[in-house]
């Protein structure tokens, strides 16, 4: 029963923040939409050491219910709400890195907010609903003076979950030359129709509960807790996925938790959303909740990609988005927008969609963690790895085929590669001086691989065609050893040559001697080492094409094959042309041109 109770909010509590400190902020403090604030306070919390420099900073932005403690300071601290991420040795280290997470403006711990007394009020009361209506742009204003304030002109990166994604992106748009690395987890350009559905329907029950006293609730005897706990009810169900909560509550859905609660209780999801809610009153302020979700529904960086290339045209930061298969919240496609745009703009961006049943609250579970955080850690440890070294460019760990790959990639050349696996090749491209290599893949092993390489890369199905890209953007397109798996091969050519100027072909040949001997004498379907090394049962493999196929196929699709490579890998040669390719050769390699 207790695991059924449980849910990231455990470890949070109103209670004394230890170790924050506090910057105030002289005004009058202009916000965005028309309001003035007199003065600003931000509590903020930090980690680790500045170096001398000022450039290990890393700024880490909390989601609406969060606050200022991000990690413990040591054992005998109270939990973080991202332990898993932040700390010494951690994906985020703080022994490398100085972390300051402050606790964003309208919040209700510690930084300026609807709680705290207004300064013009006679006789002196709290702003509470007068609090003037903020937005995410004001939150960073109020961040970036705290960078001013601690001697940082340039954070080495801003990282955000949900909210916290849409500060950061923010920072991208608003404060291009002060970032270094932009990473928004389970983030959005904007708020679905759903999803501030949910939020007018939370601030309702908050302003309508018959204690909210038009927001000056703060001397009455009661406050609005009812509306509040509905609110974060409401809250809970969008972070969750149908499937981890059919995993939390069918097995007792009729034998609930009993709990002192005015709320229904018939179901065991109707016991935890009681406890969630009411544990909620007792450390947040229902006028924060009100400022904060209004901040997130007015955020909107474009609803489609021209806009979306607008908000990001100046941003000279790189990116990391990361999304969760199961966030109905702040969906995977919504990161994809974001993605396609920085895309065409040929912003650097590595992407990916972290396959998760824990829905929105992935992005604060340890073992989701585990399976992002080394993204986050290899895109901090890119300035290293960028660096050229041209004695790097050792093609001893290729193939022959991808030695033949290198060979027909001009000096220079930019370069995209689908389906590029642990980004060998890519990385080989950019130490010889390839100043614009991108990869894409679907495997989640293989993108955090290319990314510990320094490398671009982004998490996209090519079965989908590449949207993403603009006519044109690369010099040329490889397609390594994926021809036989892809499901729509016409569709797939056509966009490689209109994504690249040339494309690089490579895949295994049906034909070869020995899969034509291995059917003949054994009567069974073929297989061979590489690409067809699986039984008929189980294989990835949606075509078997042989050279003689492709050669015909691009005759009739009006591409020309401007050079082509056969090899014998198994004998570890190369085949010429005139030697029956089609039966001697096991793999081929073709450069791809479109007839003008």
């Amino acid at each position: 029963m207790t695991k059924t109770f449980s849910s990231t909010d455990d470890i949070r509590s109103g209670g004394e923040l230890r170790h924050a400190r506090q910057a105030v902020f002289a005004g009058p403090i202009q916000l965005q939409l028309g309001g003035v604030l007199p003065a600003v306070t931000c509590v903020y919390e930090t980690w680790g050491e500045l170096n001398a420099d000022a450039s290990n900073a890393v700024l880490v932005c909390h989601a609406i219910s969060g606050d200022s403690h991000a990690a413990r300071h040591g054992d005998d601290d109270d939990p973080g709400w991202w332990d898993g991420l932040i700390g010494p040795g951690k994906d985020l280290d703080t022994r490398r890195f100085f972390v300051v997470c402050p606790n964003i403006l309208g919040g209700c711990r510690g930084s300026t907010g609807p709680s705290d007394i207004d300064p013009a009020s006679d006789p002196p009361r709290p702003f509470g609903a007068d609090f003037p209506r903020i937005t995410i742009g004001d939150m960073v204003e109020v961040q970036r003076r705290l960078a001013e304030h601690l001697g940082i002109a340039r954070w080495r990166a801003v990282v955000g979950g949900s909210l916290g994604g849409h500060q950061a992106l923010t920072w991208a748009a608003q404060h291009p030359r002060m970032l270094e690395t932009c990473v928004a987890i389970a983030s959005s350009p904007r708020l679905t129709a759903q999803a501030l559905g949910f939020d007018v329907i939370a601030r309702n029950a908050i302003q309508t509960d018959p204690n909210f006293a038009g927001g000056q609730y703060y001397n009455q005897p009661a406050r609005p807790d009812t509306g509040l706990a509905i609110a974060r009810m409401l809250g809970h169900i969008t972070y969750l996925s149908r499937k981890s909560m059919k995993e939390k509550f069918d097995a007792d859905r009729h034998d609930p938790r009993s709990i002192a609660s005015v709320f229904e209780q018939q179901f065991s999801v109707g016991s935890y959303l009681a406890h969630q809610g009411q544990k909620f009153t007792e450390r947040f302020d229902a006028n924060s909740y009100v400022t904060l979700s209004m901040a997130m529904d007015l955020f909107d960086l474009g609803e489609h990609r021209l806009m979306l290339m607008e908000t990001f045209d100046e941003s000279q930061c790189d990116f990391l988005i990361v999304s969760f298969s199961s966030d109905w919240l702040f969906t995977p496609s919504q990161s994809c927008d974001i993605v396609n745009a920085l895309v065409a703009l040929d912003k650097p961006v590595t992407y990916s969609e972290i396959t998760s049943e824990a829905g929105h609250d992935a992005f604060l579970i340890d073992e989701d963690i585990a399976k992002y955080g080394p993204l986050v850690a290899a895109q901090l440890n890119r300035p290293g790895l960028r660096q050229r070294n041209p004695e790097a460019t050792s093609t001893a760990e290729v193939t022959r085929a991808e030695r033949a790959i290198l060979d027909l990639i001009p000096r220079g050349a930019s370069v995209l590669d689908l389906g590029c696996g642990d980004g060998k090749l890519l990385e080989i491209l950019h130490h010889r001086g390839h100043s614009r290599v991108m990869g894409v893949d679907v495997a989640q092993r293989h993108l955090l691989e290319a990314a510990s390489r320094g490398l671009d890369v982004i998490d996209y199905d090519l079965n989908q065609g590449l949207p993403a890209f603009i006519d044109n953007q690369f010099d040329i397109v490889v397609l390594k050893f994926t021809l036989q798996a892809v499901s729509n091969v016409a569709s797939l050519f056509d966009e490689m040559l209109r994504v690249g100027r040339q494309a690089i072909v490579s895949f295994a040949n049906f034909a070869h001697r020995s899969l034509r001997e291995d059917y003949v004498t054994r009567g069974r379907s073929p297989r061979a080492p590489g690409e067809y090394d699986y039984e008929w049962h189980d294989t990835p493999n949606r075509r078997f094409p042989s050279i003689l196929d492709v050669q015909e196929f691009c005759r009739e699709r009006d591409v020309t094959i401007c050079r082509a490579v056969y090899l014998d890998q198994q004998r570890d040669c190369q085949i010429e042309p005139d030697d029956e390719p089609n039966l001697n050769a096991d793999t081929a390699v073709f450069l791809l041109a479109r007839d003008n």
